[in-house]
């Protein structure tokens, strides 16, 4: 599953890395770096905007709350969207079909009791090279929610986890690649079958795992220290790496 993740770059030019059709405004400033986005929380969505035939950026609540729900509280049970019954579940048939999107990040989180200890461990999962990444999503909107303007919000979508992941969690988030990004948020793809192939786990050399400090176990908690790499001793690096 994605239950927290990180969103540490300040900037990410959108427009100039593959959403051709992106509306212009040369560098999508994300705000203050996010070590420690939780469920509930607003997240950084990407999508099709059929009023004005383009791709936006807009800020939406994480935790899927369909249309015909009368309780915010159902986002919180739909915080991930499994890639293999997307299109026979209620909740995200109607998404699939015309509200796809892709959230950013660069680092998410898993807990592990692998260490036989009380607490569990978490482990900040990166990608190798330290770039922002696209997890595949889906997004709605609830009129009888929102007040004067519909209450927008998403989920992320999963995929079974790769050989470097499944040690802590047998699910991952579902990244997309670059190539793979306008055909996934592109309206006029229609064939489930064909955007459900663009749901894969991400290569296993993509992606590492360290253990990091247990400050992160609160969703309160935010800033560097929840990336800090976890020590019980000396403060050494625990990196772990599997074969």
């Amino acid at each position: 599953m994605c239950g927290r993740f990180t969103l540490r770059a300040p900037v990410i030019d959108l427009g100039q890395l593959f959403f051709e059709n992106m509306e212009r405004g040369s560098e999508f400033a994300v705000g203050p770096a996010r070590f420690n986005i939780a469920p509930t929380q607003n997240v950084l969505c990407v999508h099709h905007d059929s009023h004005r035939d383009h791709l936006k950026a807009a800020n939406y609540r994480w935790g899927l709350i369909p249309s015909w729900a009368k309780d915010v509280a159902i986002g919180a049970r739909m915080i991930n969207a499994r890639s293999e019954t997307l299109d026979s579940k209620p909740s995200f048939m109607h998404a699939l079909a015309s509200r796809r999107c892709v959230i950013p990040m660069d680092g998410y989180y898993e807990w592990t009791n692998a260490g036989g200890g009380q607490s569990k461990q978490p482990y900040l999962i990166e990608p190798v090279d330290r770039q922002v990444k696209f997890m595949a999503g889906l997004w709605e909107e609830n009129q009888q929610l929102g007040g004067e303007e519909a209450l927008r919000s998403c989920t992320i979508i999963t995929t079974p986890a790769n050989s470097t992941t499944a040690h802590v969690h047998q699910r991952m988030p579902a990244f997309l690649s670059e190539s793979d990004c306008p055909r996934w948020l592109n309206p006029q793809c229609k064939d489930v079958s064909k955007l459900k192939m663009l749901l894969r786990p991400a290569g296993q050399y993509l992606l590492k795992l360290m253990a990091v400090s247990r400050h992160v176990n609160s969703p309160l908690n935010e800033g560097e220290k929840c990336v800090s790499p976890f020590d019980a001793a000396a403060g050494r690096q625990q990196v772990i790496q599997f074969d």
